[in-house]
């Protein structure tokens, strides 16, 4: 090989730098020791550095010898400039490329919410045949919409899958894709793993509600010593918020104070939104007052536990705070204060945050536009809800998803479906939020058959894995009279969190199956779980529907007393319903006094319906009076207590108060019941004869009659039309709605198919006896979803017991 020879200008140059005593730089040996082109390099250095580039440009372009480093300098100031277009320019002009080259471009295309032609642009580099390093893997992996799925082998053929910073952007990447088994995958395989691995699969584990896998994590990094970051105790107090444990968050709180300086507002908001998800609103104030920096985080999340426990006064006390310390004006949590409007509901705090929008021309925003569409749909205003959304010129997933839960709200499910067909009509693919909102739209319009299909499609879209959405499944299943569904989701269920063990709890409690609920409660807490205030509800619920006075006070004492939840005026109803039902009418006196409420028309209507149970004419008096005025327009009292005068001979007292009833307009609702067959809904009134096949209805249901004669049923007149002669009180009785329903159905569905129907008002005593019966003759179960709760008949048997 012929040694290297220097030109001999380079060597008269490095000699009269060494004489000067001054050692060449890097720059010098690049530029082969040219002056001129040296000064170049300096100069164009100093103009990237101080942000001229324009100027920095013109002596680019004018450079003799031009290299890859001052082509990825020049790139690199464009992108910090926020130039994306001067920076694609040049990268396509270039003849000379390395893979810092491709990869500072894919970052700038990245950043400016072309993540698909940095993907593309990855496939070009390869296709060029320019072999990308890890930084180039790491920065494809992180662009958004990036396939990782597919990109995964690419990574192990180049042998980068032993890479750690490799693997953990993998690993990130899965996990936010909701890839939870594949990044599980990774992990084990990793030879190498570091604070940041561990912290991605934590935060993807609690993301997915995989509670216990991020609690496992988390002790198995303290074991390998590895240091915890504020990254790592704000996932831990994600997973202690998800499962609602206290417990274990104050933990975390005792291990950041020890690990981390007590300044860091990042992890203070984490602790400050798990107590705020806690209910914990005296930790939360004392950590909020003690917290030397606060952000506009901070004040988000005190706004938004504030407005959920309805202390309207502390919201807006924070918001005008805010705003008078100097916070920008533009940054202020307007979305947060949108959805404590619409929790309260307060239309008029809505309507002035509206307007500063309007004025600041933040209405526009798509955070801010769902926001309103979801306060507003709160508010009741659904109409102004659909205008913000009609005018929305980009609808996200999120848009949707607001749209949708709003009609679903305001008891429009039909709107809420077609609104979901539209939103796949336009390719935007429903997320977990919308897999939820629908499958209530199903539970409130009773189809099991549309619930399944959803089921199914979810399924395929591979959202039910996830804990919410499974919920929300299990839900559907319990409130579509599909209890043994409705146990299999739950069994089924990977992992539940407190919102899973609420919904089938209170799936028990609805069908007056309290032992089971309560033993549900205990399964609970033996998991570690911590109950709120709704698993209370469902388990005080659970008692009144099966009449367990002793049990439904033991439940609401240790509510109150040993975890110091103040109970909402839901939990007293249950109380006093509860114990009225049971004929303890001087505890509920006691309850009435004690209860930091004022009462309402639910209240007094459980007093009016534990009356009629026992007879106690006096106090059903003084209820029905109570809800004339509360409630006016509500026929239930006035039928109940002329039904009660009747009972008692007091026939002048009855017509009175039909009187009253009928001078006051108010007329009492008619009984409907529905039932669905092949996925079409078939409505019917008592004495219906809209029906096409009435006729087979009422043959089937003589045939039914002569049965229940054989067996011993004898009608309960009691509830059949009063001051009218025997013969029409037997006929009125005959065709109540449930019972035409029921008949239908098993003339239209195979033999031995389970028959569920809904029904608007409470059952009446003689049409429970008769469809007790019905079940054992035609020996099928029935389901019967009244107003108030579930019956299940099965072979002459009701799972309540005969107590409703």
């Amino acid at each position: 090989m012929r040694p290297f020879k220097p030109a001999a200008a380079a060597v008269s140059m490095a000699s009269r730098l060494g004489a000067a005593s001054t050692p060449p730089d890097a720059r010098m040996v690049k530029t082969g020791f040219d002056p001129a082109a040296y000064r170049h390099k300096l100069h164009f250095d100093y103009l990237i550095s101080s942000g001229r580039l324009a100027r920095a440009r013109e002596v680019f372009d004018q450079m003799p010898n031009k290299d890859v480093d001052t082509l990825n300098r020049m790139l690199s100031g464009y992108s910090r400039s926020g130039d994306p277009a001067a920076a694609e320019d040049l990268f396509r002009a270039a003849t000379y490329r390395n893979a810092k080259t491709w990869t500072i471009m894919m970052s700038v295309l990245a950043a400016n919410g072309r993540g698909s032609d940095a993907v593309s642009l990855f496939g070009d580099m390869l296709r060029e045949g320019e072999a990308p390093d890890h930084v180039a893997v790491s920065t494809v992996v992180n662009v958004p919409g990036c396939d990782v799925t597919s990109l995964h082998p690419f990574v192990t053929k180049l042998g980068l899958d032993a890479n750690v910073v490799v693997c953990n952007t993998l690993l990130d990447a899965y996990c936010k894709q909701g890839f939870i088994a594949a990044a599980q995958r990774v992990f084990l395989e990793m030879p190498e793993r570091d604070t940041v691995t561990y912290n991605a699969m934590i935060m993807g584990c609690s993301k997915e509600g995989l509670h216990r896998e991020a609690l496992q994590l988390f002790a198995a990094m303290r074991r390998e010593g590895l240091d915890t970051s504020q990254f790592t105790i704000s996932s831990m107090l994600t997973v202690a918020t998800g499962m609602v444990d206290l417990h274990l968050g104050r933990q975390i709180h005792g291990l950041f104070v020890r690990a981390t300086p007590a300044h860091n507002v990042f992890v203070n908001n984490s602790l400050l939104d798990f107590y705020s998800k806690c209910n914990c609103l005296d930790d939360l104030k004392q950590l909020f007052l003690e917290m030397p920096e606060r952000d506009n985080v901070s004040y988000n999340v005190m706004i938004s536990a504030y407005g959920w426990n309805q202390c309207a006064g502390m919201v807006l006390q924070l918001f005008r705070e805010m705003q008078t310390i100097g916070f920008d004006r533009r940054v202020l949590p307007y979305a947060s204060l949108l959805s404590v409007a619409g929790s309260l509901p307060h239309i008029e705090i809505g309507k002035q945050i509206h307007a500063q929008l309007v004025l600041l021309g933040l209405a526009s925003e798509d955070l801010v536009g769902n926001a309103l569409i979801d306060m507003y749909s709160k508010c009741g205003m659904l109409d102004a809800a659909k205008t913000i959304f009609a005018n929305k010129s980009d609808k996200s997933a999120v848009s949707w998803t607001a749209m949708i839960t709003g009609c679903v709200q305001n008891g429009q499910p039909e709107e809420a479906l077609e609104l979901f067909c539209d939103m796949r009509r336009v390719g935007l693919r429903p997320d977990r939020a919308t897999c939820s909102s629908i499958m209530k739209a199903s539970s409130s319009l009773v189809m099991i058959g549309l619930g399944r299909q959803l089921h199914s499609y979810f399924t395929k879209a591979g959202h039910m894995s996830n804990v919410f959405s499974g919920s929300a499944l299990l839900d559907m299943y319990a409130k579509c009279g599909c209890l043994d569904e409705a146990l299999r989701t739950f069994d089924e269920m990977p992992e539940k969190n407190s919102i899973t063990w609420n919904t089938i709890i209170s799936a028990y409690a609805q069908y007056g199956e309290a032992k089971n609920a309560i033993r549900m409660f205990e399964s609970m807490l033996n998991c570690g779980l911590y109950p709120d205030s709704v698993t209370f509800l469902s388990v005080l619920a659970a008692c009144s529907h099966k009449g367990l006075p002793e049990e439904c006070m033991k439940y609401f004492d240790l509510m109150k007393y040993y975890y110091g939840m103040s109970p909402w005026k839901g939990h007293y109803s249950c109380v006093i319903d509860t114990l009225g039902r049971a004929g303890y009418f001087d505890k509920v006196q006691k309850v009435l006094d004690e209860m930091p409420f004022e009462d309402d028309p639910i209240i007094w209507s459980s007093i009016l319906h534990s009356c009629r149970i026992h007879g106690n004419q006096d106090l059903a008096t003084v209820a029905a009076e109570k809800l004339f005025n509360m409630a006016p327009t509500d026929a239930t009292p006035y039928v109940i207590l002329s039904n009660m005068y009747a009972k008692a001979g007091r026939w002048e007292d009855a017509a009175l108060v039909k009187k009253i009833m009928r001078d006051r307009g108010v007329r009492k609702e008619p009984g409907n019941s529905w039932v669905e067959i092949k996925q079409k809904i078939y409505s019917f009134s008592s004495n219906d004869h809209t029906n096409p096949m009435i006729a087979q209805i009422k043959a089937e249901l003589e045939s039914l009659y002569k049965e229940m004669d054989k067996l011993g049923y004898e009608p309960d007149t009691s509830c059949a039309l009063h001051l009218v002669d025997d013969e029409l009180k037997l006929e009125s009785l005959k065709y109540h709605s449930e019972r035409l329903a029921i008949a239908f159905a098993l003339i239209n569905t195979p033999p031995g198919t389970p028959i569920r129907v809904m029904k608007n008002l409470s059952a009446c005593v003689d049409c429970h006896a008769a469809i007790k019966m019905i079940s054992k003759i035609v020996d099928r179960d029935i389901i019967v979803r009244d107003s108030r709760r579930f019956h299940h008949f099965k072979d002459g048997v009701c799972s309540c017991g005969d107590y409703w």
